[in-house]
């Protein structure tokens, strides 16, 4: 069985090694055995600077030194083990030492401002790093070799292993080989091709816009790298697995109008009144005005309201195939509905009388109502992003 490791990010490892010289020393990074990262911040603070600190120019020389060694004592051992799949790791080690060089070597010769004079042994680490970097790359191209073998039987993982394989080729040679061709390769023989299709099992005739409405779904979103969706057969694809929005069930329901006649009273005060005394005459205050009291009146408004309503429903299924055998491999229920409704009132007699919830729909006229096509493509606009969704959900089945 061939297994694959990813390696860390080179921008994870500069990040940790900010990290590590914002909060600590070269003399510290190196009692700890973290010979890159005293480096890397032993350059940093010896960089650009006329008077070098001796602390740093001997920190400097005792982590190059240190580093270099492990790295040579790591690629010697790996290459004696003899086993290829070593040969990234090999290639790494020299990396790191020519990468390690290429960094001091601007701070050449590296005297302190007190006159100590740093020694770095320099390995001539070219010709082994390109020997190793050929022979990891030979590596990956033979085990994506053998993952292509087994993508011809038909297994799509085992071309994308390929892929891999032969992408990480990329990290030693832009061109080599017949790699780019294979990885073309690799990649069409490890795509999965889904057909999204319709199939009608209700017993009512599909309006046609409502049919061409229903394959217009977009599917082209839901693409990704190892995954392509049509809704249209195509000529040459050879589809995987096959999505089947069947519709079981339209329904319309009748056009529903409801009247309701009512009315409503309110006690208002309209003007005033004069208060008289017992013997007829307006009575007055202690100031002599006359005494005035508000007059309360009823009001009332009849009101005449019209409520409309329709409602259409889509219900199906989504299925999902294998196209190779036919298998049914998952099924969800899918529904939807589109509802018309129409509120309008009027009214006889004094508006002040209505309250606020007889005013909200007053203006409003009975509408027609729409047609059975219209609402069924409204339902079926709803429905919509609930089929992309369910299909998308369905991405680790296949």
């Amino acid at each position: 069985m061939i297994n694959y490791k990813s390696n860390l990010p080179a921008s994870a490892a500069f990040l940790l090694l900010f990290i590590l010289a914002s909060c600590t020393s070269p003399q510290k990074l190196v009692e700890s055995g973290n010979y890159d990262e005293a480096v890397y911040l032993a350059v940093k603070r010896l960089s650009g600077k006329k008077n070098k600190k001796e602390k740093y120019v001997l920190a400097l020389e005792e982590a190059f030194e240190r580093a270099t060694a492990r790295d040579m004592r790591l690629a010697e051992r790996l290459k004696r083990e003899g086993r290829p799949e070593n040969w990234a790791k090999v290639n790494e080690a020299y990396r790191r030492v020519r990468s390690r060089q290429e960094r001091v070597a601007p701070l050449l010769p590296l005297i302190s401002k007190e006159g100590i004079r740093a020694n770095f042994q320099f390995v001539k680490v070219d010709e082994l790093e390109y020997e190793s970097r050929q022979k990891a790359a030979d590596y990956y191209y033979v085990r994506a070799q053998e993952w292509l073998e087994a993508a011809r039987q038909g297994d799509k993982l085992a071309a994308r292993r390929a892929y891999e394989e032969l992408d990480k080729i990329d990290t030693y040679f832009r061109d080599y080989k017949d790699k780019t061709a294979l990885k073309q390769t690799a990649r069409q023989m490890g795509t999965t091709h889904v057909l999204v299709k319709l199939e009608n099992r209700s017993r009512s005739i599909l309006p046609v816009t409502l049919e061409r409405e229903i394959r217009r779904i977009g599917v082209r979103d839901l693409n990704s790298f190892w995954q392509a969706y049509y809704t249209e057969q195509t000529k040459g694809v050879e589809y995987d697995y096959e999505v089947v929005m069947n519709v079981t069930n339209l329904e319309i329901g009748p056009q529903v109008v409801k009247e309701r006649e009512f009315e409503e009273v309110k006690e208002i005060e309209d003007g005033f009144e004069y208060v008289l005394d017992s013997r007829g005459n307006v009575l007055k205050d202690s100031l002599g005005n006359d005494v005035k009291v508000p007059r309360k009146v009823l009001i009332r408004a009849r009101v005449f309201e019209t409520f409309q309503t329709k409602v259409a429903s889509i219900d199906g299924r989504l299925e999902f195939y294998d196209a190779r055998n036919g298998n049914l491999i998952d099924s969800k229920p899918l529904a939807a509905d589109a509802v018309f409704e129409n509120y309008a009132s009027t009214f006889r007699g004094d508006k002040r009388a209505l309250s606020e919830e007889a005013c909200r729909y007053l203006g409003n006229r009975p509408q027609p109502f729409p047609s059975d096509e219209a609402l069924l493509l409204t339902a079926m606009e709803r429905l919509k992003p609930v089929i992309k969704s369910r299909i998308a959900e369905t991405r680790k089945l296949i």
